[in-house]
């Protein structure tokens, strides 16, 4: 029942977060992600983003993060240069998005919808992944050429807070924010930091995000 996320003064419990990406999660199954697997997410800030990386993980699969204020040829080339299985966006996005022959995911399509929320919000079991298995692809800048991906497994992100542990001692007291690009690595310190202690992440808004005066009112 504890708070897990904030945006816009409209508040998610970790209960509720679990539940909508165990459906997600139990969706993408079905549309056969597992380990491995890249699953692209071209979304907006909100608590749908969180939920659809947390229910990526619960499948099994990798993330790949595709922020929609990217160029469209960019995001072309980071879903074919990443092999990716499915897409999940939101029709909000829909206009920077390229096209593409992958099976696509609209969480705010009514049929969509109505299929995710058939699904069961049980917990996963069984789904293969291993602190080896792979957690997310991040790109290079591809200042110098191309951009390159990262594959970073499960084990890398919980070494970050393990091998910190003693100078922060973070705990469910903590409140974060989810300040950068979910597609910047940062991200990950910032997500993380807050769900794996119990803590409360309050996701920013993208035009709060731009403006120092208006970031500081919400800190």
């Amino acid at each position: 029942d504890a708070v897990a996320l904030v945006f816009e003064g409209e508040e998610m419990t970790y209960g509720e977060l679990n539940a909508a990406a165990n459906r997600l999660a139990r969706h993408l199954r079905a549309l056969g992600a597992g380990p491995e697997d890249r699953i692209g997410l071209c979304l907006g800030r909100s608590p749908r983003l969180v939920a659809s990386i947390l229910a990526t993980l619960k499948a099994g699969a990798g993330y790949l993060p595709l922020d929609p204020h990217y160029p469209q040829e960019r995001l072309a080339f980071l879903l074919a240069d990443a092999g990716a299985k499915v897409l999940v966006s939101e029709h909000g996005v829909a206009e920077h998005l390229p096209e593409t022959e992958i099976p696509v995911v609209w969480l705010d399509d009514p049929e969509d919808e109505a299929a995710i929320a058939s699904r069961s919000d049980a917990n996963l079991e069984n789904v293969g992944a291993t602190p080896a298995s792979l957690a997310y692809v991040i790109y290079t800048s591809g200042s110098t050429g191309q951009p390159k991906g990262v594959m970073v497994p499960h084990a890398n992100v919980t070494r970050l807070f393990t091998a910190t542990d003693d100078w922060f001692r973070f705990d469910d007291r903590e409140t974060w924010t989810l300040f950068h690009s979910y597609a910047f690595d940062f991200s990950v310190w910032e997500l993380w930091g807050a769900l794996l202690h119990g803590g409360r992440l309050v996701v920013v808004p993208w035009e709060v995000s731009r403006s120092p005066e208006d970031f500081h009112a919400l800190l």
